[in-house]
Formats: structure tokens, C-alpha cells, sequence
């Protein structure tokens, strides 16, 4: 995650001196932003190669596994906040690892693009597929496996038992929490267990 204005929305939501597990760090921006910003700790995970080496060179501590194969060497509560931020829609057991991420943190901030977003909408009224900053990618060739909505997630979550302390969409550095199933092209949870 290197969008500025996404690392400032989640980073509002992360306690100073929080001991933080980043799931799909990518780059480790974040968790270096919080490192740096709040005084966190904790550890990125990441499966990519060229990505574990811009972790190591940017001084965040990174595990490079697939997160497929689940959280187990973490035990209960391992962590004060776990992120998941623009991870879900890659994975295969999305549901699975969403109730394994507020198992191993005390609280968790998940965020992904919100296909609900207005431009969206009309690219796939108009019969196409959105091409958009956030879901900047042709249908063929994105690495996500599905698309959701903020509108969904809140479902998924409730069924799965977990408590959604806090939700919000985040539009160009913008928190809206009128309507951000339309508005926002960023939808951003923060999840405790029920």
C-alpha cells in the first residue's frame, strides 16, 4: 500500500506504539509509515519476492509466506491491530482468513476497493468493466480473484460474528460516512471478534 491518502486513513485508525501484523504488505510503505509515525512495531508478511527485498531495504521486519495456507504460527491475540488492507480480494479463502485475522489480532482494519463506487457503476451500465485508479487493471489480466462492496463486506462480516466497531469510505484523502457504498472507492473496517 503506497497510496498516501489510504495510509493516512488507516493509519488514523492504528494506537500509537500498537504492536501491528501488515497481511500482504506489499512494499512494507505502511508498516514503515507506522514505524516511523506512531511508533509500532510488529511484522509485514508477504509472499513476492521483489517485495520481501523492498520490506528488508526500507527496515520493516517481513515473513514471507502465502497467506493461503492460514495464520497457525500465530497464536490468539498475537498482535493489537492486524491489517489487511487491499489483501482480500487476492485470496482464495478470503472468509477463512478474515476470521484467522481478528483471531490473531486484538483488533483488525481491513480495506479494499469498493467495486459499488459510482464510476464503477456506470462503466458496467455502459457494458464494460471499470478501469480506475483503484481497480487499475483490464478484466483479464487483474490479480484480483473477486471484486466486493462495501455493502457486502458488512454482511460478510456479520455473519461471520465479527463486531464492526468503525466503517467509513475513503474518496481522494476523504473520509465519507454518508452513503460510502457509492462515494468511495476505498471501503475501511475496523473489526473486532463478536
Amino acid at each position: 500500500m503506497s497510496d498516501p491518502s489510504i495510509m493516512e486513513g488507516i493509519a488514523r485508525l492504528v494506537p500509537q506504539g500498537a504492536r501491528v501484523l501488515d497481511l500482504g504488505c506489499g512494499d512494507g510503505a505502511l508498516l514503515d509509515y507506522l514505524q516511523t509515525r506512531h511508533g509500532c512495531s510488529g511484522y509485514g508478511v508477504e509472499i513476492d519476492d521483489a517485495k520481501v527485498q523492498a520490506c528488508l531495504q526500507r527496515g520493516v521486519n517481513v515473513l514471507q509466506f502465502n497467506l493461503d495456507e492460514g495464520l497457525s504460527m500465530f497464536g490468539d491475540d498475537s498482535f493489537d491491530v492486524v491489517l489487511q488492507i487491499d489483501t482480500l480480494q487476492h485470496l482464495r479463502n478470503a472468509e477463512t482468513m478474515l476470521r484467522e485475522t481478528v483471531r490473531v489480532g486484538k483488533r483488525c482494519i481491513v480495506a479494499f476497493p469498493n467495486f459499488a463506487h459510482w464510476p464503477n457503476r456506470l462503466s458496467v451500465l455502459r457494458g464494460r468493466m471499470p478501469v480506475t485508479r483503484r481497480l487499475p487493471y483490464q478484466w483479464y489480466d487483474t490479480p484480483n480473484i473477486r471484486v466486493g462492496t462495501y455493502a457486502d463486506f458488512e454482511l460478510l462480516a456479520r455473519r461471520n460474528g465479527l463486531a464492526i466497531e468503525d466503517s467509513f469510505g475513503l474518496q481522494d484523502g476523504h473520509e465519507l460516512r454518508w452513503q460510502p457504498n457509492l462515494r468511495a472507492s476505498t471501503a475501511v473496517f475496523k473489526l473486532r471478534r463478536g
